[in-house]
């Protein structure tokens, strides 16, 4: 039975989807807010931040006044604040403390820059609005012209292991894991790997079991990070002698990928095809299902406004983040109709799931504010700004794009980290190609693109900026040093700029590998 004829024959439910498409941003975000104070205004949490008042509020005259009362009242917070104040305490077994009841799931998330693995809570009101808004998310595959062979095939989801871990009071893992593991049963018959296999958590045998069950499967769209994904399906090729993928699973016609940027991986995977498929982007982080593509040809994703998450935007500036990437006490933040186009913000989230006024980290930028569009420009920790450069790493996905297309190479992975130079300042780019390319001439296109891209950059180029350099390394080294790091596999990705720490550790690893 094809996937979409099987979604929509359960009762695919539109509201939610004409109710974005219908009401302003704004109506639709204060009517969310509204709605996650009441449900929470008399947890531990809505006591102590008196949403009660906050609430009161909406029935002000202001369009903005139960925004500033919020702000008032709720403190802005990251990861260690909220675990350290309340989800502690949840894990604890405690009910009602950010949100009504017990939490039984924790997605365990580290992302690209912390060191230590954070608990970030799933409740069932988050896992509902997850499951909402990913049916949404497959409707709209009722815009791209796909054959009618793909709607007979099923799906490949390569994420984290469904055999999640018991505390005694909640069971954690990948968020991937924890979703997949409760997908509604009539989906699970088009979803692939098998049960089995998508209980693995070592990482080898699973990617192992999935190459050897690949010439059983009908696949018609395949679901996971870049990185991870190119390496299964190389090893796929590579296990059967194919040419490309396509001679295994000729009706693949979409990869629906997240977590990063495809612009990097785009030039290899499309050597991994026997024609083209469409690229389908989704912004589904620990914390929530926060944006997906919902056309064609597209390079925005449209925020969503009525899934159980109300946004906050922090300008990306010097007034509001420190030179680490800190956030300020009482920074400026904006609701979803004082934005504009072009510019950075950072993103703050309130969630069912008892995240207040949470930084996740992401910083984006909206394309069009009328639909809601939005692109990822990087991570607040995660840019190049030593003396003004102002270097994001939309700027950095998008030069290597550039370049690997004029070199006709593929880039599968790169980090960048600034360093001193003397007085003065450098950038030093590592490369992962397996691909041969004279590192020169691919450090002077990248430079040139970015001058290109960013006037900032160009500009210190000729003053603070001076030097440049450029590392071309095996793609496998990236890998070896995330498994070295215990970060190997499921929704891991390598960071795009490296600091302190983790950069020390990297320049080690590296120096030991050549």
């Amino acid at each position: 039975m094809p996937i979409i004829g099987s979604i929509l024959k359960k009762g695919i439910k539109l509201r939610e989807t004409l109710e974005q498409d219908y009401t302003s941003p704004y109506d639709l975000q204060k009517k969310e807010l509204s709605k996650l104070l009441i449900s929470a205004r008399n947890t531990q949490f809505g006591r102590e931040y008196d949403f009660h008042s906050v609430l009161e509020k909406f029935r002000s005259s202001g369009p903005h006044d139960f925004f500033e009362q919020f702000k008032a009242n709720v403190p802005v917070s990251d990861y260690d604040k909220m675990n350290d104040d309340w989800w502690r305490k949840t894990r604890d077994g405690e009910a009602d403390v950010s949100w009504p009841g017990k939490t039984k799931f924790f997605a365990l998330s580290s992302g690209t820059s912390g060191a230590a693995s954070k608990y970030i809570p799933v409740t069932k009101d988050m896992t509902r609005q997850i499951r909402k808004t990913g049916t949404r998310h497959i409707y709209t595959l009722s815009k791209y012209d796909l054959p009618d062979k793909f709607f007979q095939s099923g799906m490949l989801m390569l994420g984290g292991s469904t055999a999640l871990n018991f505390s005694g009071n909640y069971y954690y893992g990948d968020l991937s894991g924890i979703t997949t593991g409760q997908l509604p049963v009539w989906i699970q018959g088009f979803s692939r790997p098998t049960p089995k296999i998508k209980k693995h958590k070592d990482w080898e045998t699973k990617l192992e079991e999935i190459v050897e069950s690949a010439p059983k499967w009908n696949i018609g769209m395949i679901v996971g990070v870049p990185a991870w994904m190119t390496i299964l399906i190389e090893r796929i090729i590579k296990r059967y002698g194919l040419n490309n993928i396509h001679d295994i699973w000729p009706n693949l016609e979409a990869f629906v990928h997240g977590g990063v940027a495809f612009e990097p991986y785009k030039k290899s995977f499309d050597k991994l095809l026997g024609r083209p498929i469409h690229y389908i982007e989704t912004y589904l982080a620990s914390e929530g299902f926060i944006a997906f593509q919902d056309a064609p040809n597209k390079r925005s994703m449209r925020l969503m406004l009525n899934g159980g998450i109300f946004h906050e935007f922090v300008p990306f500036n010097e007034q509001n983040f420190d030179e680490d990437g800190q956030i300020v006490d009482n920074p400026e933040t904006l609701m979803i109709d004082q934005v504009e186009e072009g510019k950075d913000y950072a993103l703050l989230i309130s969630t069912c799931s008892g995240a207040w006024r949470y930084m996740i980290g992401d910083t984006i930028q909206f394309l069009n504010k009328r639909n809601s569009e939005i692109i990822i420009t990087g991570r607040t920790k995660h840019f190049l700004s030593l003396c003004g450069e102002h270097l994001s790493v939309d700027n950095m996905n998008r030069a290597i794009e550039m370049a690997s297309t004029e070199f006709n190479i593929g880039i599968k992975e790169f980090t960048v980290a600034g360093v001193p130079d003397g007085k003065l300042f450098a950038h030093h780019w590592y490369i992962g190609t397996d691909d041969e390319v004279e590192e020169t001439a691919l450090m002077e296109r990248i430079d040139q693109c970015l001058k290109e891209l960013n006037d900032d950059y160009g500009v210190e180029r000729q003053h603070a900026l001076k030097n440049v350099r450029l590392e071309v390394l095996p793609t496998e080294v990236f890998y070896d040093w995330l498994r070295s790091e215990g970060k190997e596999g499921g929704q891991t990705k390598f960071p795009r700029v490296l600091k302190k720490e983790k950069l020390e550790s990297w320049t080690t690893f590296v120096t030991e590998q050549v």
